[in-house]
């Protein structure tokens, strides 16, 4: 006797335990199915969170009812969830694969389910659902037997039997012939259909008194939960890019972190049409020319985050669009990327026609600012020339020396030298002629006596280095080219100076001196020495260059000593063909 009421006992409370974890488990997932809740969540989910706790508790009631009419209140409890929560699953199932339901048949299937569950409230009144039903006992917990079943059930029958059908049927169809539904979410909504077919059949043919349904409940939210966390993924409509959808004027991509494709609008299939290629959850890598564009933006900006803008032009077509990159967020978790596609046609041409307006006007205004460079040159030129007339030389000095300059510089750029900068060649080249401008302020009987200078004479004569570069200065104080202002007023200045500081006007030694002063220094004294003046024969090539030869080290830079050696024989090649011209 006591060993039959301790199995009564603990069957019992094997009972009650069983439903009441169910009861709990079911409670706990629907909290967080309310946590994770998102408004594009779909109605039909939110509906079967709210419905499953509810049943589950009717399966605890019943296995506490101490009377049968505790007991019929319990059960159609339960008929609750069998007949909304089944076409909760189906309208579900309809919605996540895109297959459109009209109204009516929707208003006839809540129709239907609600007459199904209306009849429940005749048990134990009429024989319209059950005929007959007693209050039994398993293991000292409450259960219904000796069920006969009225029209009504039967109708309740064909009814689970309907929605599975149709459930199973879309599904199949999705699976086989949509490409704009997920497997992954076809899955695992089959999952649960076919358990709890599974459990609702063979609970009662197998297992009858204990019900099966109440765990196929709480398989089915977990399943549901799973779907819930990647739905966001996949329903491109709401995911946060309502106003780009309803302009109709921005595609939009999304892909996910693993780079399988999750969905895009028309928009986007008609500026971009290789993405027709890709099945949903299709890796972006399985089509060579998908991965070189849309892969090769993708890991442009996982890269670099800044790096989220580019330009291409679809195949067979001249318009050109614009694909922005940016995270896909789910709320604000980062579950993606996402491509944003304008079409940025005429942008680009307006840019194009810009770019070619501002070229042709920068090449007119520098080949008008080349033209006023060109006649302030010439007039530098003209003045110089006009200084070098009050000269006692037979005239073409600023020439010669110029030329002169050009042929040491020449030699100097075969050896490698930062300093010797393209820049610096054509500026020393271009100073060369205004060397003498300060002569323009020297004295006339000076300037063209034939003899030696006095000392008196001489001083006055040295005074024409800092005045040109006072000349140049002014001459040059407004020009934008900086450096050669620089070179010019540096040539003027110290081209009379020696590299052992007895030179003028600043008595500078060695590399103080600036490297176009000493350049020009040589290029002066050869002429000077070579040319015919009033005053003088011109000197032979071998005297002149016996004196610049000794005078590297004290008179001359001696670094330059072996391009002065190298510019020889063009120097005298080139003096030798204006001799020739002269005569």
């Amino acid at each position: 006797m006591i060993r039959q009421t301790a199995i009564q006992y603990w069957g019992v409370l094997s009972m009650l335990l069983y439903y009441s974890i169910l009861f709990v488990i079911s409670i706990c997932l629907t909290f967080i199915y309310i946590f994770m809740w998102h408004k594009h969540f779909d109605v039909h989910i939110t509906l079967l969170f709210f419905l499953i706790p509810v049943c589950n508790f009717g399966y605890l009631a019943l296995a506490q009812a101490e009377t049968l009419q505790e007991a019929i209140f319990a059960n159609q409890v339960t008929y609750l969830g069998a007949c909304y929560a089944l076409l909760f699953v189906m309208l579900t199932i309809f919605s996540l694969c895109h297959i459109p339901l009209k109204r009516i048949h929707r208003l006839l299937f809540f129709l239907l389910s609600t007459i199904v569950f209306a009849s429940t409230f005749t048990i134990g009144k009429s024989s319209f659902f059950y005929k007959h039903i007693a209050l039994g006992k398993y293991y000292g917990a409450s259960i219904l037997t000796d069920k006969i079943f009225g029209f009504m059930h039967h109708v309740f029958y064909g009814m689970v039997i309907l929605y599975f059908l149709f459930s199973l049927a879309a599904l199949i169809y999705s699976y086989r012939k949509r490409k704009i539904v997920s497997h992954k979410i076809i899955h695992l909504l089959f999952l649960p259909v076919i358990v709890s077919m599974l459990s609702f059949f063979g609970g009662r043919l197998f297992v009858r008194q204990i019900e099966l349904i109440p765990i196929a409940y709480v398989f089915a939210q977990i399943m549901y939960l799973l779907i819930v966390y990647n739905i966001g993924l996949y329903d491109i409509n709401d995911s946060g890019i309502d106003s780009l959808v309803e302009k109709g004027e921005t595609g939009f991509i999304s892909f996910d972190f693993k780079l399988r494709y999750l969905g895009s609008n028309q928009t986007a299939e008609k500026y971009f049409p290789l993405i027709k290629e890709l099945a949903i959850d299709q890796p972006i890598n399985t089509s060579p020319l998908l991965d070189s564009t849309a892969g090769k933006w993708i890991r442009a900006f996982q890269q670099d985050a800044k790096c989220n803008s580019f330009h291409y032009r679809s195949e067979g077509s001249e318009n050109v669009y614009q694909v922005d990159v940016n995270f896909l967020y789910d709320g604000r978790r980062r579950r993606g990327y996402q491509f944003f596609i304008t079409d940025d046609t005429l942008d680009i041409q307006y840019i194009d026609l810009l770019n070619k307006f501002t070229a042709e006007l920068e090449s007119e205004v520098q080949e008008k600012t080349s033209n006023l460079v060109k006649m302030h040159d010439r007039l530098i030129v003209s003045m110089a020339a006009m200084v070098e007339s009050r000269d006692n030389s037979t005239g073409g000095h600023i020439k010669r020396t110029s030329q002169g300059v050009r042929i040491l510089i020449e030699e100097m750029l075969k050896e490698e030298n930062p300093v010797l900068t393209p820049s610096f060649c054509a500026n020393v080249i271009k100073a060369a002629p205004m060397h003498d401008l300060g002569k323009i302020a020297v004295d006339d009987a000076v300037l063209r006596k034939p003899g030696r200078f006095t000392p008196e004479e001489f001083e006055k004569m040295k005074a024409h280095a800092p005045e040109g570069a006072r000349i140049v200065n002014e001459i040059l104080k407004d020009t934008e080219d900086t450096k050669f202002h620089q070179i010019a007023v540096n040539v003027a200045h110290y081209h009379h100076e020696r590299w052992d500081g007895t030179g003028y006007p600043e008595k500078l030694v060695g590399e103080a001196i600036p490297l176009e002063a000493r350049i020009m220094a040589i290029a002066d004294v050869y002429d000077a020495l070579v040319s015919k003046r009033v005053y003088k024969d011109s000197m032979s090539f071998e005297k002149a260059n016996s004196i610049i030869m000794e005078g590297m080290g004290t008179q001359f830079d001696p670094g330059l000593q072996r391009f002065y050696e190298a510019a020889r024989p063009k120097l005298e090649e080139y003096y030798s063909s204006l001799n020739e011209k002269d005569s």
